[in-house]
């Protein structure tokens, strides 16, 4: 299939004038945007971006991926694929072993069944149970527990090798150890902290890449004591992901994360299953979590995760002053290389999978495309 007429968004150089060919599900070739013949799909000079990959989202629709059930995840698929996500790192919370064991099983099978009309799981984050009480955040304190590999090991193995990102507080016993091994496998990432410094450079210096939710659940970064984040920061191979749903993150302190961290910045929702619903209370890991006015809070207040889709997050970015380029790429190709999966998603590109958006020029969204095949959702 051909489409024809487009400003192709090329993760080197931005926007172009192109048309492109679809053969097989991935992108074939790309040719001058005049490029015309039957049948063609011509689309007027609309911008083309790739899809938007999350790497940290728990839920959407009512649904959310630690309930360890196919429905819900599928559920959660399909909210994402309409808003122009179209693949996905569902992401659990800090609960019961078996509960995760439940959750990471339903993520397997929807991985290698890969329906059509789905966002693509592309991995499992696991968020939790390794975390400080201190930094616990909106996790669940009855469910914490020091590292423990040898359970981790065993979730992965069950899942297939699935996780792609498992997050745990550097300065608890056993991180160190725990991230040396663990980082053979998968990416290990920085979270719910109170580490100083030296605690967190140590961390990144036995295989740890990655800083979950900057900002969030973490010491903050002082002139005195940098902390987790000034020791993340001063390496060019550790990325850190971004709440850009305006309430999470200033927008100053946005514009200061990625001047911190140049391209290596992942924008995230980290979404719970209250995003796409009314105002209400809904379910965290066990706990109540009151949906008002845009905000996500627990009982007690505490900021939970965010009710807005990537999406969301990735307008907001451009709009708190991030030049539009650099935006996508943390939305789509830096995603994807933290998952792994960089070499066939996370940009467009031949014998890459032809999972991208249609936008205006406002990038407001215009269409969704899996493996070159519209989901058409204006009809939906």
């Amino acid at each position: 299939m051909l489409f024809t007429n487009a400003l192709v968004f090329f993760a080197e150089r931005g926007f172009a004038p192109a048309s492109f060919r679809v053969e097989g599900g991935v992108f074939a070739e790309f040719l001058p945007p005049d490029t015309s013949e039957p049948g063609a799909i011509e689309l007027g000079g609309a911008r083309v971006i790739p899809g938007l990959i999350d790497l940290h989202t728990h839920g959407n629709s009512g649904a959310d991926f630690s309930d360890g059930e196919d429905a819900p995840l599928r559920t959660m698929a399909a909210f994402l694929a309409r808003n122009g996500v179209t693949g996905f790192a569902p992401t659990s919370m800090t609960l019961p072993y078996a509960q995760l064991k439940r959750a990471f099983t339903s993520a397997r099978r929807l991985h290698e069944e890969a329906p059509e009309g789905l966002s693509r799981v592309l991995g499992i984050h696991m968020e939790g149970p390794f975390f400080s009480e201190k930094k616990r955040g909106a996790q669940n304190a009855a469910y914490l527990k020091e590292p423990d590999l040898d359970a981790f090991l065993e979730l992965y193995e069950d899942c297939g090798g699935l996780i792609r990102i498992v997050d745990l507080a550097p300065e608890l016993p056993g991180a160190a150890a725990f991230a040396r091994e663990a980082s053979k496998r998968c990416t290990v990432s920085a979270a719910h902290t109170d580490a100083d410094y030296a605690q967190a450079a140590a961390f990144f210096d036995v295989g740890a890449r990655h800083v979950t939710h900057l900002y969030n659940a973490m010491t903050p970064l002082h002139h005195r004591e940098p902390g987790v984040i000034g020791a993340a920061a001063e390496r060019d191979d550790v990325f850190a992901e971004l709440i850009c749903d305006g309430l999470h993150v200033h927008p100053s302190a946005v514009r200061l994360a990625f001047r911190l961290f140049p391209e290596r910045i992942c924008l995230i929702s980290d979404a719970l299953r209250c995003c796409g619903m009314p105002d209400g209370t809904y379910t965290l890991g066990g706990q109540a979590v009151t949906l008002s006015g845009g905000e996500a809070r627990l009982s007690d207040g505490t900021l939970a995760g965010s009710a807005v889709t990537l999406y969301d997050c990735l307008r907001r970015a451009i709009a708190f002053g991030i030049p539009a380029d650099t935006a996508i790429r943390a939305a789509t190709l830096n995603p994807a290389r933290q998952l792994g999966c960089a070499d066939r998603f996370g940009s467009i590109a031949p014998g890459k999978a032809a999972d991208f958006l249609v936008c205006d020029e406002n990038l407001n969204i215009q269409d969704v495309c899996l493996g070159g095949e519209s989901l058409d959702i204006k009809g939906t």
